[in-house]
């Protein structure tokens, strides 16, 4: 089982009235609620485990993640509200207004954190989960908790913007979840932001240097490469006429765990000696399942059938 820890929220996404008015239609969202909901529907065994509001918006959040086949057992309900992102598009890339202030997913604390047993293997953690405080040091927590025994992957999905004021701080929580994790994953902007400019290939082996065993790197219209002390494969994007890029990296993460996981890779040594052919599938995987995803509206990840 693969479990997805983070932020789940209700993205509210420009649309038009039948009148011709602007208006904002409510989408189950956040980036690492994606990645679990892309993981059920590839058919990877899929849970998720966040706070959850028992509000209205909350019970939308819980019935997604039952219709594509993820795990909701973890979830760790509150009567808090749920966290609300309006959603602004230009030419299809997204920016995004929170309102997560004394939300069921923002106030998360460590005395919620679930016990797992043997048959949760690997945790995916990431996203603006990793922010603010006690949601951000209840993440950490659990990946410290369990990054000795079983694989875990962490995608940050930097936003600048959003860590205004408290960048030192996040800088450091993010380094030392890096350290621990076996698996990384940065866009090329993230990769920067993190290490400065210079060559993509060398910055990702300066990630390894601190601990991790691999380290995917998303490259927007380009494709995505796979770096590990020893190998660098890169696997270009699918062309498709895009719709907007909302729920694009989630997805590839869940197309690199899903390929993991198929490939029987998802243990410590597994993750410790992939072979091209696993790294390429992963990266296969990963940009075409991207490539349905920002073929259409919001985070609408392809189900396997679809690829």
């Amino acid at each position: 089982m693969i479990l997805s820890c983070g932020e789940a929220l209700i993205d509210m996404l420009p649309r038009t009235s039948t009148e011709g008015e602007a208006c904002f239609a409510p989408y189950a969202g956040g980036a690492v609620f994606n990645t679990a909901i892309a993981l059920g529907r590839l058919g990877a065994p899929s849970a998720f485990f966040s706070g959850v509001s028992n509000d209205m918006l909350g019970e939308i959040l819980a019935d997604t993640l039952t219709a594509s086949r993820v795990d909701t057992r973890y979830l760790a309900r509150s009567d808090r509200p749920t966290t609300v992102a309006f959603v602004k598009l230009v030419n299809g890339q997204a920016t995004y207004a929170f309102y997560d202030e004394a939300t069921a997913g923002r106030m998360l604390s460590t005395d919620q954190l679930p016990t797992l047993p043997a048959s949760v293997t690997t945790l995916f953690v990431g996203g603006i989960s990793l922010v603010n405080d006690p949601a951000a040091s209840t993440y950490e927590a659990l990946q410290a908790r369990e990054a000795g025994t079983r694989v875990t992957m962490i995608d940050p999905n930097i936003r600048p913007g959003f860590i205004a004021g408290k960048e030192a701080e996040y800088r450091a929580r993010i380094n030392r979840m890096i350290a621990r994790a076996d698996i990384v994953k940065l866009s090329d902007e993230d990769l920067r932001w993190l290490e400065g400019q210079g060559d993509l290939t060398g910055l990702a082996r300066g990630i390894l240097a601190k601990g991790p065993k691999v380290v995917f790197i998303t490259q927007g219209a380009e494709g995505a490469r796979a770096v590990t002390a020893t190998q660098d494969i890169f696997v270009a994007a699918q062309k498709v006429a895009v719709v907007d890029t909302v729920g694009a990296g989630d997805t590839f993460n869940a197309g690199v765990l899903a390929a993991f996981h198929r490939a029987g890779a998802l243990t410590k040594t597994g993750v410790a000696a992939l072979t091209d052919a696993t790294l390429t599938a992963a990266l296969t995987l990963g940009t075409r399942a991207a490539a349905v995803t920002v073929s259409r509206a919001g985070a609408n990840p392809p189900w396997e059938h679809e690829l």
